[in-house]
């Protein structure tokens, strides 16, 4: 921010003693932050509802942006404070509708509490199940796998096991009977 020798920009918009012509923009910028640091946090922190950090995010944006346009400012009032505040006032609702626009922001600590599916109870409940079909007879496990595990008909199960539908049918009822009993003797009830 070195001075390029020409008087005004922020030189005419401070209200007490103006800097000699020989002043650089820094000491400026340095004397509005004094003039009007505190006044500005204050006004922002209202506006912010007491959100100290954002209120520190808005003056800077606030005193950046009067750095920036100042010679465009009215060097004919007797205070800056009506426009910095209403910059900074517009500042605080952009970022308002910017943080409605996007979703919410979640840290690490809400995805801990959140339920998982436990798929070793799944897994359980399969090996089970597998032990007790190993425990039919080989005719009976032949005819659920057809018919529960591969979802065919009777009369499709019939056909591939190259058996009679009847015999499938009772084959299918004795085998039913036969796995409830072997998974009860596993602990598993229906």
């Amino acid at each position: 921010m070195a001075s390029s020798g020409t008087t005004g920009g922020f030189r005419n918009l401070v209200r007490f003693p103006r800097p000699s012509p020989d002043s650089d923009d820094e000491q400026i910028a340095a004397e509005l932050y004094r003039e009007y640091h505190r006044p500005l946090t204050s006004f922002v922190m209202r506006l912010t509802a007491g959100d100290r950090q954002w209120a520190e995010d808005v003056v800077q944006e606030t005193f950046i942006r009067a750095w920036k346009s100042a010679d465009r400012l009215d060097s004919s009032t007797g205070s800056l404070m009506p426009w910095l505040a209403t910059v900074a006032r517009r500042i605080v609702i952009d970022n308002r509708r910017s943080r409605d626009l996007r979703p919410p922001e979640v840290g690490d600590q809400a995805l801990a509490h959140l339920p998982i599916a436990d798929e070793m109870e799944s897994l359980l409940h399969k090996v089970v199940v597998a032990e007790a079909l190993n425990a039919l007879s080989a005719p009976h496990r032949d005819v659920l796998t057809e018919t529960v595990l591969r979802d065919r008909s009777v009369n499709q199960a019939a056909e591939v096991l190259g058996i009679p539908v009847g015999t499938v049918k009772s084959r299918v009822y004795y085998a039913l009977r036969a796995l409830r009993v072997a998974l009860e003797e596993r602990g598993v009830t229906a």
